[in-house]
């Protein structure tokens, strides 16, 4: 036993690096951690990436990587989406990426927005009706300038609005797609095709007008036109409106809901934006007049509506009044005067009263001042009221 211990150390003084190499070959090298997610050898060879998500899931890449360092790339690529807000996970990009055509590629684009109904409603007309007959057959990457001039040149001529919401829906589809990586750069660049101008030249309802308006309607429809005008408040937002939201002790009326007509059914759902959710005063004239409209017509209980259809109690229909509307608008001689028109008043006669652009957003729940000065407009014989007031500044001698 000596003999051999002895033999051995001899053999290790003899030779140490040979002892040293064998030793190493016993012992695995260390994997290496990465920095953020996961990458590993496959017995093929090659190397697979995964990381957990912002879904907690964990996600592999679509494919393997000859090399570390490309796997490790698209890991960096992944994070780099995440910190920008931009991340979806691996599998649906791949499936948009495996988009063919722009109707392939619209139909998951809009199931997956987050849109009001009534928005949604309307893209999904515009795409059916505008946008997919002529251009949903074409590969995204098929579709360039010269195809959207194109098709834009005899879109919907006698119709302009429509024609520039048909293109800012596809110029925002298509920036989808550059986002996505499917397409290098957007094909709509139309200057000013997107924007819309206003084909109806509004002239605001005089306190005159809307007097003969009240007056050509049946009772039950009277304050719902003056809160419209003094008021500045939406269709929707009346149809909808609740003896709850009604603080009549205060002067106020709360703004809460809206109501909107799509594919035929009322949808009750909030205001048309956060700003629309609002209070506004109501002129102290008016509250006599709200007051006995609720005891004759208002439905019953706190949850009663303020402006109930006369046979069901359910929301008003837009049909069933505006037969009616557009009779007494031209009994009063303002048939050009549509009920939209009556925000437009109460605009003009608030912005009279001296208020600031800021106050008069938020009276109209508006949340950009571009569109409250939309709302905006010169009243009628107001410039001669201003040039007087000029003159009563000259101090004479």
């Amino acid at each position: 036993m000596v003999k051999t211990v002895h033999s051995y150390c001899t053999l290790l003084h003899a030779n140490p690096r040979q002892e040293s190499d064998r030793m190493a070959t016993k012992t695995k090298p260390r994997k290496q951690r990465e920095g953020w997610g996961r990458v590993r050898k496959l017995p093929s060879g090659r190397f697979q990436a995964s990381y957990q998500g912002p879904d907690i899931a964990v996600h592999n890449a679509s494919t393997t990587f000859q090399t570390m360092t490309d796997a490790r790339g698209w890991l960096v690529t992944e994070r780099q989406l995440i910190d920008a807000g931009k991340w979806s996970p691996p599998k649906s990009r791949a499936t948009l990426q495996r988009a063919e055509t722009l109707a392939a590629y619209a139909e998951p684009w809009l199931a997956n927005r987050t849109l009001k109904p009534r928005t949604r409603d309307l893209y999904q007309r515009l795409l059916d009706q505008k946008i997919l007959p002529d251009l949903g057959p074409l590969p995204l990457k098929g579709i360039t300038p010269l195809t959207v001039r194109t098709w834009h040149a005899t879109l919907d001529l006698d119709h302009p609005t429509r024609r520039a919401h048909a293109y800012a829906l596809l110029r925002t589809i298509l920036g989808t797609a550059v986002t996505d990586g499917l397409i290098s750069s957007n094909p709509c660049v139309i200057r000013g095709a997107g924007q819309t101008k206003r084909e109806h030249k509004i002239q605001p309802a005089s306190a005159a007008d809307l007097d003969a308006i009240v007056a050509a309607l049946p009772e039950r429809y009277g304050c719902m036109v003056l809160l419209a005008s003094w008021c500045a408040m939406r269709w929707g937002e009346l149809v909808e409106l609740r003896r709850s939201d009604l603080d009549l002790k205060n002067g106020k009326v709360k703004v809460r809901r809206s109501a909107q007509v799509v594919n035929g059914q009322v949808v009750v759902g909030p205001p048309k934006s956060d700003a629309g959710v609002r209070d506004i005063a109501i002129p102290p004239h008016l509250i006599p007049v709200i007051r006995a409209h609720v005891d004759r017509f208002a439905g019953w209980g706190r949850e009663g509506l303020v402006f109930p259809a006369a046979q069901s109690g359910q929301q008003l229909a837009h049909g069933t009044f505006f037969k009616t509307w557009d009779a007494a608008r031209k009994a009063s001689g303002r048939p050009d005067l549509r009920f939209h028109d009556l925000r437009h008043t109460g605009a003009v006669m608030a912005a009279q009263t001296g208020a600031t652009l800021a106050e008069l957003m938020g009276r109209l729940g508006h949340s950009t001042p571009a569109m409250a000065i939309r709302y905006q407009h010169v009243a009628q014989d107001r410039d001669q009221e201003i040039a007087r007031r000029l003159s009563a500044m000259v101090v004479t001698k």
